[in-house]
């Protein structure tokens, strides 16, 4: 039988929200959708995330952690705790109603796999002070044992893409598009099987690019790349880079491909060049897909812009649609993707493959953490 699950996400854009979904599902049917909530963190919050992430660049997986980590996590976790608390008071949602959390943390630092070394991934997220806070368990740390095995630990959302393409009807010629900080695509065969990878940057290198430039969030509404001019030849020095065309399963950290990308530009000019970066990459990684689907159904934040959605349609050669036309959630997708995978992490399924990330084999993962007094919920199929 399906239960309810919460879901949790905050992206590498640095927006100074958590989103927060609920799903009941089995793990691979979604049942129904629940509750959802965008709730913005404390103000003081960001500014140490921002920092946090800072520091992380300048450690790379080298030495010691940076001691900030412990601060930022312990910190994450209790606002996203609250977050879910006053979520469930304003829905009458009970402890007992929740079935499981899934908590994707905050992404400092992602490392991918190349052939001479292996790859890494940090999360900060204290998934045993959620559990403790919430009396619910709590699956956490979702990458770690696909890197572990040499996998890329990214992208993890393919699975639920697969469910909710599969609740449209869509075929062969449909693909799923998240556009958070980086961007990733999900294509899925008529057997079944998965194609998966990040394409590019997203939202990350045009929200730093309009932080650094206005002090602003992001380019609301594409605003500044409508006035702007993309300067098409420095546009395809970056379209040469060789991740463009290398073969998946491959995966980015946000600051692989950086607002730098627009040096020496306008801030109209280099939100252009910054959008069209985006549609681009996403253009090359659908040549890299054994069929191009015609047609992205496109989640995540940057589905809001109608800028980069006319760039991705016009420089991909593809149909765009808003996932929210479809009768989905396009604003908690990836939120509603860990209430998923945690429960498919509660019955042992797996929620990596090859074709996904690079994993040897099917791989479950995360880890489960257990308030006093509950034991983990029984999830059966159908």
């Amino acid at each position: 039988m399906a239960i309810w699950a919460i879901g949790l996400m905050t992206g590498t854009v640095l927006d100074g929200n958590v989103d927060i979904a609920m799903l009941r599902t089995d793990g691979e049917r979604i049942e129904e959708f629940g509750p959802t909530l965008l709730a913005p963190y404390r103000r003081d919050i960001r500014p140490l995330l921002k920092e946090t992430l800072a520091e992380a660049a300048e450690w790379g997986f080298e030495g010691p952690e940076p001691e900030i980590f412990a601060e930022a996590e312990r910190a994450l976790t209790i606002a996203q705790a609250d977050a879910i608390a006053a979520m469930m008071e304003d829905e009458g949602v009970s402890a007992e109603d929740v079935g499981v959390i899934g908590f994707h943390g905050q992404t400092v630092l992602h490392r991918a796999r190349t052939p001479e070394r292996r790859g890494a991934t940090r999360q900060l997220g204290d998934g045993r002070l959620m559990a403790e806070r919430l009396g619910i368990p709590v699956v956490y740390d979702f990458r770690s044992a696909d890197v572990a095995a040499g996998g890329q630990g990214a992208p993890l959302a393919p699975l639920y893409h697969r469910a909710l393409l599969r609740r449209i009807g869509a075929g062969e010629d449909t693909a799923f598009l998240n556009l958070g900080g980086v961007a990733n695509v999900t294509w899925v065969a008529a057997d079944g099987t998965m194609q998966a990878f990040d394409t590019g940057p997203a939202n990350a290198p045009l929200n730093d690019w309009m932080d650094r430039r206005m002090g602003a969030d992001m380019d609301r509404d594409g605003q500044f790349a409508a006035k702007g001019h993309v300067d098409e030849a420095r546009l395809e020095s970056i379209l040469a880079n060789p991740y463009c065309s290398r073969p998946y399963p491959k995966s980015l950290d946000r600051n692989d491909f950086s607002a730098g990308m627009a040096e020496g530009l306008s801030t109209e000019d280099g939100a252009a060049l910054l959008t069209a970066v985006t549609a681009g990459m996403v253009g090359r990684g659908l040549d890299l897909l054994p069929h191009r689907p015609t047609r992205l159904v496109v989640g995540g934040g940057g589905r809001r812009n109608p800028v980069l959605m006319r760039e991705i349609a016009k420089r991909a050669r593809v149909e765009v649609e808003n996932a929210d036309a479809l009768g989905l959630r396009g604003d908690t997708v990836e939120a509603e993707c860990f209430a998923y995978l945690a429960v498919r992490s509660l019955r042992g399924l797996p929620i990596s493959y090859p074709t996904t990330t690079g994993a040897p084999e099917p791989m479950t993962g995360g880890r489960l953490a257990l308030p006093p007094g509950r034991k983990a919920p029984e999830v059966e199929e159908g």
